[in-house]
Formats: structure tokens, C-alpha cells, sequence
């Protein structure tokens, strides 16, 4: 290997750069960014900085012969081209910041005495002839998805193919332009030039050349890459592309898997990242598909007469070990060379068919949290989000997946969404942060079974709903469920907020209006977000209307604290309209005089609110067992009586009132 210390200036001098196809794409956001920048800031006139190790590869004469547009400028001009295998995100951050510079300045204007033009030439795109035919001195190769965003997007320039989709990665790309520009925004030339030329001539990169004789694929995935650790996701797809050329097999074989690999880690980058708000976590997606796609072995590994705490223990760490399993135990050359009829085999349809499960299933994992118009059809995604809304639904994650995989019957799938939206509520209800009341090795074992196995559907949902059916009939479980909200209230229950909206779209079906008054992302930011629930008697009740109607609980501080925490006395609303309300007298609250704004012209529930003359303990009360009993009929528990019904409230202190 060379070792040298260069300048960006002297490293772009005759050198072709691309991103291999095993290469991640652009993965700096904001606090690498920064401190790229505090790097450049600190940098004084004179002095140098070392930036980090640039890895190159030698591109093979087969491979840049079909660089159609680079021929001229490799054959010509005497370019290199080199592969770049590490120091990825360094190099992209340095070209984007030149780019962002020269769009700073006018086409006739020079830094540092090199023109415009020069500049762009050296480090972007270099022009045969009358300027048709470029080509691009840092880029990706053409079937990474980062490829035709890099060229229109970043560098502005015009193309008469498909930009293609955006991926997370093609999102940092803009993200890191708009960073650099906010930034230039307020220089003058003389700082752009400094500016430039820190850049260019006083960052210096370790320069490495690999050689042939070593596997560039092992050494990308043993180097330190710095700024932010490569992802298992990353890892996966080097370790898939380094298997492929291993495998003894017919090359059009082996290239066509390449393809494939390349073909579906487009599609998850795109999927994972299609929603730029809320981006999936690649993670939770590997580890998820893993239990279905390989949970059959991990069944067959258990030994008959493992204890149920071994049990338990043997699927959990499998669950946190994918990673290990995947790039330590199944994914690794040896497996090459296993015998024939070995199921742990690597073999060129192995990696095929793993690949080719991954691109479906990062489909419908895409669907399973952005279900809206994805094509499901509405009862389905309407059940979708509410699953999405609930506590402790990622247990069944594995469950879904596999059943939305391998069952296409829109009747069966509202059948199994409605029976897991009912197990994961009512398991939520029995133990708060309970997840293990849900069976999570048994929904995960169904997933496995449902995949491999081909166990039909409808004994799924049998299982499901009798599942459902055992935690409600277990002994002494209605003692249990009142017992926990009488001692704590509702206002910290983890499902409060599910509920609460689910209550309010009941309200909206009876009132038979097709317009939502409250939007689930504007109600609430996240499952554990309690400011968008308004206490209608206020946790500081300071008004003389408040002293008044509850004045018989005065030396009662318990009492006051139960009637405020009590399910009836709790209302979705808008976050502004909470702040604003806040401690107001009651028929404030309501609004409606005068042009108020309150629970009058607010959502369903505050129409309901609206509606009561005054609000008193006996209110409270009163709604809240209409809630609880909304709570019964949707989710089929019954609570037996009034009674229980208060006792769960917590208000049976109240005594026998006439109750609506």
C-alpha cells in the first residue's frame, strides 16, 4: 500500500472517483456537518489539518470499460479511476461544500486566481468536445440510487434520465447542501476564497491504495470508518456482495446476483427513507424480517423439555443477537464450503432467495407505518394506524409482517388486525408496560409457523383471539385491573391517549360527520405525550368556581387528586387550546359566549363536555362510566356492575348518587 499525505487539490489531479455498489451512501447529518465546519472555522491561515485516511481501490480495465461517458477523459487524458473504500463521507462533505462555494459566485469570477470554471472542471465535471458529452469527477456508479441526485440535485446539472426515487441518503445529500449554503449565505468573496482555499489546500488526507492481492470488500468492513459506525443494514449488503463473488458459479450467475443484492438494497433505502419525517429504523426492520425468515431454526435449535425461563431466554437473545447470527454465524464464507444438503449452505439461490424475501418484505414493512393510500385498502389501514398508536404493539411486529407476507385475503387480514389490536389493548389494560402479558415468543413462534410452515390463517386468529379470551377469564383479573387505576389514576396510563382518540372517533361516528376535529399527529407527539390531555378540573384549581363545586373534598386532598386523575374528568383537545384554557373557571372552559373560544366549537369530546350545565364530582363520574362502558363494547370486557365500574375509577367514595 502507498502511504502519502495530500492536499484535496493534489488528490483531484488526474483521478476519477467513484462509490462502490458495496459502499453505504451519504450518512452525515447535522452533527457531523458541524464539526466538519468548527474544523474549517478553527483552521488558521498557514496551517494544516488532518482530515483522516481516503482508501482507494484500483478500478480493473474490465469494469471502467463500460463507463461509456468516462472513456474519453481515462483514455485520453490519462484519469485513474479509483474506487473509493473508505473516507466515503469525508470526500462527499468536501466536494459538496466546493459545489455550494462556486454556486456562490458569478460564472466570471475567479478565487484565488482560478476561474469559475477551472474550479468546477478540477473537482465536478470535465467536458469533451462542445461540452455534451461529461464526465463527473466524483460520483456513484449508476446503479447506486445516490447516482442521478448527486448530478441534478447537488451539482445542478441537467439529465435525461429518471431521477429516480429518494432514499434517506439522498436526503442527507440535500440536507448537507442546505447546511453549507445557510452558511455561505453572508460571506463576501474575500471570506469565500480563505474559505475555498482551507478546503482545497490545507485539509490533508492519509492516502491508501489497495492493492489486488487484498479483499476489498473484507478490508471496507474491518476499517474504522469515522464521522458515524456503519449500520448492520451497511455491513449486510458488503457481506452479501463479498459472498457473491466467492461462490463457485457461472459468472452471468454471479453478476446477476450482484444485481439483485443492489437492486434490493435500493428498495430498502428508498422504503426506509421514503418518509422524510418519520424514517425507519433499519435495525428494528433487519431484526424483525430475521425472526420470520430464519425463526425456524431457531425453533428447531430448542430441545424438547426446555423449561418455560429457558425458553423465554433462548428467544430473547436471539431477538437482540440478530446482528451476530446474520454477519458471525450464518452469513460467512465457510459456509461455502459445506456439504451439499446442508440447509446452512451458502449457495447462489440462498442468497438469492434471502435477497428477494428482503425486497417484499421491506414493502409491506413500509405499509405496516405508513399506511395511508398505500394501497391496503381502508379498513386495513385504518387498522394499521391504530395498531401503530398502541403501547407495546412492536411485539407483534414479526406476527404482521409474516401475516400481511403470506395472506393476501383482505377479509382474513381485518379479521387478524382486529384480533391483535384487541390482544395488544387489552394486555396494555391488565399491565401497564406489560408487554410479556401478550405471549411475545408465542405471537413470534405464529410468525415463524405462518412463514415456514404454511399453518393457515385462520388458526392465527383463533390463537390470537383465544389468547384475548384467557387473559380476561384468568382468575381474580377484574380485581386486578380495578386495583391499578384505583391506585393510580388514568393519567398515566400508557394507552391514555389511545383511548381518549379512539373515544372521540366513537363520538365522531355517532354524530355521523365525515370531518375530523382532532388529527392523531396534532393530538399527540408521542405515546408518552400528556400535554395535549386537559384536566377539566384543573390540577391547580385556583378560581372561586373551583372552590365552590368541590368544596366537600377541601380537607380531602387524596379525594381532589383522585377526582382530577379520574378517566372522566380527562379530555382530548389541541395543545394551544390546553395552554389557554388552563385553569379557567368551567363555563370559561365551555366557551361560546361572546365569541370564546372552548370546548363549544372544539372536537367531539368537547362538544360532549360542552353540553353539561356545570362540572362536579357527580359529572366526573358520570362520564366517566359512560367511558368505561364505550371501553367494554369496544374491546368485549366487562367490568360486571357500576360498582366495579366506580371502584376503577376510583371514585367510589363518592356514594349512591343517581347515575345516567
Amino acid at each position: 500500500m502507498d502511504n502519502q499525505l495530500l492536499t484535496l487539490s493534489k488528490i483531484f489531479t488526474e483521478r476519477l472517483f467513484r462509490i462502490p455498489d458495496y459502499q453505504r451512501g451519504y450518512a452525515w447529518t447535522d452533527k457531523q456537518l458541524q464539526d466538519f465546519w468548527n474544523d474549517l472555522e478553527q483552521l488558521g491561515i498557514g496551517h494544516n489539518h488532518y482530515i483522516g485516511v481516503l482508501t482507494l481501490e484500483d478500478v480493473h480495465p474490465e469494469i471502467y470499460n463500460k463507463w461509456e461517458n468516462d472513456l474519453w477523459i481515462i483514455n485520453s487524458k490519462n484519469y485513474q479511476p479509483y474506487f473509493v473504500v473508505d473516507g466515503q463521507q469525508r470526500l462527499t462533505t468536501s466536494i459538496i461544500l466546493i459545489q455550494s462555494i462556486l454556486e456562490r459566485i458569478n460564472n466570471n469570477e475567479s478565487l484565488n486566481y482560478t476561474d469559475r470554471k477551472d474550479i468546477q472542471k478540477k473537482f465536478i465535471f470535465d467536458s469533451k468536445d462542445t461540452g455534451i458529452s461529461r464526465s463527473y469527477i466524483f460520483g456513484y456508479e449508476k446503479d447506486n440510487p445516490s447516482y442521478e441526485f448527486l448530478k441534478t440535485k447537488i451539482f445542478l446539472e441537467k439529465s435525461t434520465s429518471n431521477i429516480g426515487e429518494e432514499t434517506i441518503y439522498t436526503q442527507n445529500l440535500e440536507n448537507a447542501k442546505q447546511f453549507f449554503i445557510s452558511r455561505l449565505k453572508k460571506m463576501d468573496i474575500n471570506q469565500l476564497e480563505k474559505l475555498y482555499k482551507k478546503i482545497t489546500q490545507q485539509l490533508l488526507f492519509n492516502i491508501f491504495t489497495i492493492t489486488e492481492d487484498v479483499d476489498v470488500c473484507v478490508a471496507f468492513e474491518t476499517m474504522n470508518n469515522r464521522g458515524k459506525p456503519l449500520s448492520y443494514l451497511e455491513l449486510l449488503k458488503n457481506r452479501l456482495i463479498y459472498l457473491s463473488l466467492k461462490i463457485q458459479a457461472e459468472e452471468t450467475e454471479r453478476i446477476h446476483l450482484r444485481k439483485s443484492i443492489n437492486d434490493c438494497w435500493k428498495t430498502i433505502y428508498h422504503s426506509l427513507g421514503r418518509n422524510k419525517s418519520h424514517p425507519l429504523d433499519d435495525d428494528l426492520f433487519l431484526r424483525n424480517h430475521y425472526i420470520m425468515y430464519f425463526g425456524d431454526e431457531i425453533l428447531s435449535e430448542i430441545k424438547d423439555g426446555d423449561n418455560d425461563i429457558f425458553y423465554s431466554r433462548r428467544w430473547y437473545y436471539s431477538r437482540i443477537d440478530y446482528a451476530t447470527n446474520l454477519l458471525e454465524k450464518r452469513f460467512v464464507s465457510k459456509r461455502i464450503y459445506d456439504e451439499p444438503g446442508n440447509n446452512k449452505k451458502i449457495t447462489i439461490n440462498f442468497i438469492y432467495d434471502y435477497v428477494r424475501s428482503l425486497q417484499e418484505a421491506v414493502d409491506i414493512w413500509y405499509k405496516m407505518f405508513n399506511p395511508i393510500n398505500s394501497g391496503l385498502g381502508k379498513p386495513i389501514e385504518d387498522l394499521l394506524q391504530k395498531i401503530n398508536r398502541l403501547e407495546e404493539s412492536r411485539a407483534a411486529y414479526p406476527l404482521i409482517l409474516s401475516f400481511l407476507h403470506n395472506e393476501h385475503s383482505e377479509e382474513k387480514r381485518i379479521y387478524f388486525l382486529k384480533a391483535i389490536e384487541r390482544l395488544i389493548f387489552i394486555s396494555g389494560l391488565i399491565t401497564w408496560g406489560g408487554a410479556y402479558l401478550l405471549g411475545e415468543s408465542n405471537l413470534w413462534e405464529m410468525a415463524i409457523k405462518l412463514h415456514h410452515n404454511g399453518t393457515q390463517s385462520d388458526k392465527i386468529i383463533k390463537e390470537i383471539n383465544d389468547r384475548t379470551i384467557s387473559l380476561i377469564k384468568a382468575p381474580n383479573i377484574l380485581t386486578t385491573i380495578i386495583q391499578q387505576f384505583k391506585d393510580r389514576g388514568f393519567y398515566k396510563w400508557p394507552n391514555l391517549p389511545y383511548f381518549l382518540y379512539e373515544y372521540e372517533q366513537y363520538l365522531q361516528s355517532k354524530s355521523k360527520s365525515e370531518r375530523e376535529k382532532i388529527i392523531w399527529d396534532g393530538f399527540v407527539e408521542s405515546p408518552k405525550d400528556y400535554i395535549t390531555i386537559e384536566h377539566i378540573y384543573p390540577q391547580s384549581p385556583k378560581s372561586p368556581y373551583w372552590r365552590d363545586k368541590f368544596s366537600a373534598y377541601s380537607s380531602y386532598p387524596k379525594k381532589k387528586k383522585a377526582l382530577r386523575d379520574s378517566l372522566g374528568n380527562l379530555l382530548a383537545l389541541s395543545k394551544a387550546k390546553n395552554s389557554s384554557l388552563s385553569n379557567l373557571p368551567f363555563p370559561n372552559k365551555k366557551g361560546g359566549r361572546n365569541g370564546e373560544s372552548g370546548y363549544y366549537n372544539g372536537g367531539f369530546s368537547e362538544n360532549e363536555v360542552s353540553k353539561i350545565a356545570d362540572w362536579t364530582p357527580e359529572e366526573i363520574l358520570n362520564r366517566g362510566l359512560k367511558m368505561l362502558k364505550f371501553m367494554e363494547s369496544q374491546w368485549g370486557i366487562d367490568f360486571q356492575n357500576d360498582t366495579y365500574r366506580k371502584e376503577m375509577l376510583g371514585l367510589a367514595f363518592l356514594g349512591s348518587e343517581k347515575q345516567k
